[in-house]
């Protein structure tokens, strides 16, 4: 499972980015496609189950809950 880094906010989001673009290029494939599974994952946890996309027949529409 990845991490969470908390930056701090005197640093610019220039730096920020060239660091997160750095990990992502030095990273294989393979780790960038099991990043993706576990943020799927997450998603669904945090929705309470349920994913954020459903197929719709045309696709995968993003649809929100009916309150």
């Amino acid at each position: 499972m990845g991490h969470l880094k908390i930056y701090d906010t005197n640093i610019d989001k220039a730096s920020i980015a060239a660091e997160r673009e750095y990990t992502y290029l030095k990273s294989s494939s393979e780790q960038k496609i099991l990043a993706l599974l576990n943020l799927n994952r997450i998603s669904v946890a945090l929705n309470g189950g349920n994913p954020l996309k459903m197929p719709q027949g045309l696709g995968l529409v993003i649809r929100k809950p009916n309150l």
